[in-house]
C-alpha cells in the first residue's frame, strides 16, 4: 500500500471515530468518555494491517519474494520475516568504493567482481541445522560464494562430514530413547542417525589425521619449533587451526554435496571454536592412543586473530544467525572489534528472561558494541528449518537484481 493510500485510509477511519465520538459526546458521563472513548495519536505514516490477497494473479503459484512482501503487513513474527529479508538484501546489495580509488592501505575487506567494496557476512549454524535439511541450503550459500565466513559449533563440521558416508533418517519426537538405544540409533529431534555412521566417520577421519600429523612433523623438523609457533594465514601451512582443520576435512571428502567441501573450494573459512565438543573431539580423543607420543596440535589463537582481523578489515559487516550459544556470541564479539555490525538478523527461539546470550535480543549487543546503534536489525522468533529456507528463496536465490544501495 502506498503512503497515499495509507493516508487515506487513516483519515477514514479517523472521521469514523470523531463521528462515533461526536455522536455520543452529549449523553456519556465526562469519566466515561475520558476512559472509552479517548481520542488516537497514530505514529506517522503508520503501516495498516493486511495479509496475503490471493483473488489477485499473481498469486497462482506465488513466488517467494511475493509471499514475502504480502507477509510484511500481517504483524507479528511474518512482518520480522519481511524485515530480515529486507535487511539481509540490504547487506548482500551494498557497495563502497572502487579498488581503483583506494591506496595499498586501504585495499581491505571483501569486492565483488567489478571491484567494488562490499560487506562482510558472518553466517553461524548450530549442529541441529546441519543434521537437518537446512544443510542443503547452506551448502547453496557457500557454492555461490554468497556468504564470507562461517561459523559453526563441532557437530555442524562432523554431520556434514557423516552425510558424504551415510545418510540421516525422517524419524519422530515421541520415539523412546530406550528403544532406540537398544538398536544403535540416536535421535536429534524427529531425525535418526544410525550409529553404524559415526563408525564410519571414524574409519575416515582417522587416516586424514595421520596424514596431518605426519605433515605437522615433517614441518617441525625442517623449520624448527620455533617457526611453528608463529601465527602464519598459509592454508598450506600444517600449523593447524580450526578453520584449517575445517578446510583439510572439505578437500578429502571430496564431495560436491558437502558445505565443507564447497567451503573449501571457494576459500570461504569455517571458524569452529569448539572443535573438539563433538564427535570430532573423540576422533581426536582417539587419535591420541594411536599417534602417542607424538600429537596433533591445533592453534586456536590464530583463528580468533583470524575472524577478528576479517571484522576490522570490513568496510561493512553483517550478521547472519541461525540459533544460538557459542556461534552467536562468537561472530557478534568479532564484530565487536570494529564497533559493531552493521547488520543483524538472528533467528532463533530463545527467550531473554534468563539471561542467556542465546535469548538476547540485538539491543543487548547494541549496548557492548557488537551491533552498531543505527544498524538495521532483527530478531525473528521462529524455528530455523522452518523460515531460512524461504528467507533465502526471497532473497539470495531470488534471481531478482537489487540496485547497489549505496556507493561511498
Amino acid at each position: 500500500m502506498s503512503p497515499a493510500e495509507t493516508q487515506k485510509n487513516n483519515q477514514e477511519l479517523q472521521n469514523n471515530e470523531d463521528t462515533m465520538s461526536s455522536s455520543l459526546n452529549d449523553v456519556l458521563p465526562d469519566m466515561l468518555k475520558e476512559a472509552v472513548l479517548m481520542e488516537s495519536e497514530l505514529p506517522e505514516n503508520s503501516t495498516i494491517i493486511k495479509g496475503v490477497d490471493y483473488s489477485k494473479a499473481n498469486a497462482t503459484n506465488m513466488n517467494a519474494v511475493d509471499l514475502v512482501e504480502a507477509m510484511k503487513t500481517m504483524g507479528f513474527q511474518a512482518s520480522n520475516l519481511g524485515k530480515a529479508c529486507e535487511i539481509i538484501d540490504k547487506m548482500r546489495s551494498w557497495r563502497g568504493k572502487h579498488i581503483s580509488e583506494l591506496d595499498e592501505t586501504e585495499r581491505k575487506g571483501k569486492f565483488d567482481d567489478d571491484g567494488y567494496q562490499k560487506a562482510t557476512i558472518f553466517l553461524g549454524y548450530t549442529s541441529n541445522l546441519v543434521s537437518s535439511g537446512i544443510r542443503e541450503t547452506l551448502v547453496y550459500l557457500a557454492k555461490n560464494k554468497m556468504v564470507d565466513a562461517f561459523v559453526a559449533t563441532a557437530g555442524g563440521v562432523e554431520e556434514d562430514l557423516i552425510k558424504c558416508l551415510a545418510p540421516t533418517y525422517m524419524g519422530e519426537f515421541h520415539w523412546k530413547g530406550k528403544e532406540l538405544r537398544s538398536k544403535g540409533l540416536n535421535r536429534i529431534g524427529n531425525m535418526i542417525v544410525p550409529n553404524d555412521n559415526y563408525c564410519l566417520f571414524e574409519d575416515w577421519i582417522i587416516p586424514v589425521l595421520d596424514k596431518m600429523l605426519d605433515e605437522q612433523e615433517a614441518h617441525v623438523a625442517k623449520n624448527g619449533v620455533e617457526a611453528c609457533l608463529d601465527a602464519t594465514e598459509d592454508p598450506d601451512t600444517p600449523i593447524w587451526t580450526p578453520s584449517k582443520l575445517c578446510r583439510r576435512f572439505g578437500k578429502e571428502i571430496n564431495n560436491e554435496s558437502s558445505l565443507l567441501y564447497q567451503c573449501y573450494k571457494n576459500d570461504i573459512p569455517i571458524f569452529c571454536p569448539a572443535i573438539t565438543d563433538g564427535s570430532i573431539g573423540d576422533m581426536l580423543f582417539f587419535h591420541t592412543f594411536k599417534a602417542s607420543p607424538k600429537q596433533l596440535r591445533v592453534d586456536l589463537v590464530s583463528d580468533i586473530r583470524k575472524i577478528n582481523t576479517m571484522s576490522m578489515e570490513a568496510t561493512k559487516a553483517g550478521m547472519i544467525i541461525l540459533g544460538g550459544g557459542l556461534i552467536k556470541h562468537h561472530i557478534c564479539n568479532a564484530c565487536l572489534m570494529r564497533n559493531g555490525a552493521d547488520w543483524a538478523v538472528y533467528i532463533n527461539t530463545a527467550q531473554e528472561f534468563d539471561g542467556s546470550d542465546a535469548g538476547a535480543r540485538p539491543d543487548e549487543a547494541i549496548s557492548w558494541g557488537k551491533i552498531k546503534a543505527d544498524a538495521e536489525n532483527v530478531k525473528l522468533y521462529a524455528e530455523v528449518t522452518l523460515v531460512f529456507p524461504l528467507i533465502v528463496a526471497a532473497t539470495f536465490a531470488s534471481g531478482k537484481k537489487i540496485e547497489n544501495q549505496k556507493k561511498e
